[in-house]
């Protein structure tokens, strides 16, 4: 999709990047947004808040400190609220260090075609180590390089996990805070929510816009319908009182406005990057963690062609992911001793945990339909989903469908797309697979070996299966007829070759998480306060930290581990 073709609300965000970058000057905005037809007043507003933290951060990146009270590294999910929260007390100097870019480009703000950022320049491009159990293929592990993460590549979709998840963590952590009640506390203040009204689980004029995909395709209704022909409900929100109770499906819940991605910089950081206590550096790649003895000091980290070490004199926050935070906690001597002696890295923290206990979500690129003509795609294009068991026994949904508008494939089963194709892609929202993460080297630009070990556990693949059954029913049903001119995959294959389509089609949600959990046991990197065990002065706030994966996109449960230690540090 071409800028010229791009909704308003990305043209405006696009004009927005270029005030920032000082390519335009405010005559040169106000004239040409004046021409996408907005209110004059929201124009003027925004050409004045985007000089004003244009001047700031030029400001506070030409005079580095020496030290700020806290560095949170990284701007994703959970990134940006703990910086903002911090900001929030205007006494309290913060250093937000990124190692991607900007975000206001137009392969990030584009919503329908979200897929082809991921491997792309804003990506890290990673991939797991090749593994027999998906056929000796490696899989594309998508990280975030740009300000908002992961937040700024992905598909967009607001799943705030099942009531049970957090209920784990409450027990994991041994914390009520981390639990299902307060955790909903925390959705219902942040949350701006623009669907059917639920005031006792959604709320409303919190800084995270979240609609159903606004005027979704007919083609995702027909899916729904599909599903309910097999006893699988359905509502009028995929979270609220869908994710208390046995599975349903619903139109998808997203962080999309005006036809442009909403990530978490533009509803946390853009809102107080004008403050002069708030110092954001992109590009800025952190090496490692500095210490004194069994205090964390501050950061080191290469920026513009130097290596600079600032020190934090309350505390820094990791929110790099749960594949660069390992990581960086391994390089700074956090973690495996075995680990850390392999390649001389002195020991700070010797914590078995860093690393281990990997998680992801699969999904399956093996449900593909050709339609009778062209199927133009909306929103994200997976405007609806479903979360349903893939055996009655089970407490909770453990299976999480997509329809997808588009041929959402693997790299081997794309060999079967053509003209006018679209998905159901079965995933796994409760995997019993555990994967693990191990340094290369000791130098800082060498990503980790990711042993993702997907399918690595019977059980999923047993489920999977069903998943599989299911969306070959739904996809083949009569409220999907009109979207149907012939079934491409799965077709009627069982047993083994059902098998091997599963592990030729099997590719990464890009959801991975709980690499430094939060726990109690001796494999748990941080406790309930989200401080790494054995250092000071060190918390962790990203997907790392959970102790298992949500049941679904793992977006909105990062930005209530952000909201989690805001309250904790501002308590």
């Amino acid at each position: 999709m071409s800028t010229t073709t791009a909704s308003k609300g990305v043209q405006f965000a696009l004009l927005e990047g270029r005030l920032l970058a000082g390519d335009i000057d405010k005559a040169g905005f106000i004239a040409q947004a004046t021409e996408l037809g907005l209110p004059r007043a929201d124009i003027a507003d925004a050409a004045d808040k985007f000089i004003a933290i244009a001047v700031n951060q030029a400001v506070r990146s030409a005079d580095l400190r020496a030290s700020y009270d806290y560095i949170v590294v990284g701007s994703g999910a959970a990134g940006s609220v703990v910086a903002r929260r911090l900001a929030e007390k205007r006494d309290t100097r913060v250093l937000l260090l990124e190692a991607g870019g900007n975000d206001l480009h137009a392969s990030i703000l584009v919503t329908e075609t979200w897929f082809y950022s991921q491997g792309g320049e804003f990506d890290w491009a990673f991939s797991a180590e090749p593994d027999a159990h998906v056929n000796q293929r490696s899989i594309a592990q998508a990280m975030g390089k740009a300000l908002g993460g992961g937040t700024s590549i992905n598909g967009m979709v607001w799943a705030r996990g099942h009531q049970h998840d957090f209920d784990y963590w409450e027990r994991a952590a041994d914390d009520s805070a981390w639990g299902y009640r307060h955790v909903l506390d925390i959705y219902r203040r942040i949350e701006d929510w623009h669907g059917a009204p639920d005031p006792a689980r959604r709320g409303s004029g919190g800084e995270v816009f979240v609609q159903p995909a606004p005027d979704a395709a007919p083609i995702a209704s027909a899916f729904l319908a599909g599903a309910a022909g097999l006893g699988i409900p359905t509502f009028a929100d995929q979270n609220g009182a869908m994710q208390e109770g046995p599975g349903g499906g619903a139109i998808t819940n997203v962080r999309i406005r005006d036809g442009r991605r909403l990530n978490m910089p533009a509803s946390y950081l853009y809102p107080v990057m004008d403050q002069d206590n708030l110092t954001v550096l992109r590009n800025a790649h952190v090496r490692r963690l500095t210490s004194d003895g069994d205090t964390i000091t501050g950061v080191e980290f290469e920026w513009r062609g130097s290596i600079h070490s600032v020190a934090a004199s309350a505390e820094v926050v990791l929110s790099a992911g749960a594949i660069q935070t390992p990581k960086l906690l391994m390089l700074s001597g956090i973690g495996d001793q075995a680990q850390l002696d392999r390649f001389g890295i002195p020991v700070l923290s010797a914590l078995p945990g860093v690393g281990q206990n990997f998680q992801d979500h699969p999904i399956i690129g093996g449900g593909l339909w050709e339609a009778p003509g062209p199927l133009p795609t909306r929103n994200n294009a997976a405007e609806a989903n479903l979360f349903t068991k893939s055996r009655p026994g089970l407490a909770t949904p453990d299976l999480h469908l997509w329809q997808v508008e588009a041929p959402y494939l693997s790299e081997v089963t794309m060999q079967y797309a053509s003209e006018n194709v679209w998905s159901i892609s079965p995933g796994l929202a409760r995997p019993e697979s555990r994967g693990f993460l191990r340094l290369k080297s000791a130098n800082p630009y060498d990503a980790v070996e990711i042993h993702a070990n997907m399918l690595g556990d019977a059980r999923d693949l047993i489920a999977l299966r069903e998943g599989m059954r299911i969306a070959r029913e739904i996809g083949n049903s009569e409220a999907m007829k009109p979207f149907v001119k012939r079934e491409i995959l799965p077709g009627p294959v069982e047993g083994e070759a059902l098998d091997d389509l599963i592990r030729n089609g099997a590719m990464s949600m890009h959801h991975p998480t709980c690499t430094a959990k939060m726990g109690r046991d001796d494999m748990s990197v941080v406790d309930a306060k989200l401080r790494v065990y054995g250092v000071k002065n060190l918390r962790i706030a990203d997907g790392s930290v959970m102790p298992r994966i949500t049941t679904g996109n793992t977006q909105a449960p990062c930005v209530i581990i952000g909201e989690r230690l805001a309250e904790i540090l501002n308590d």
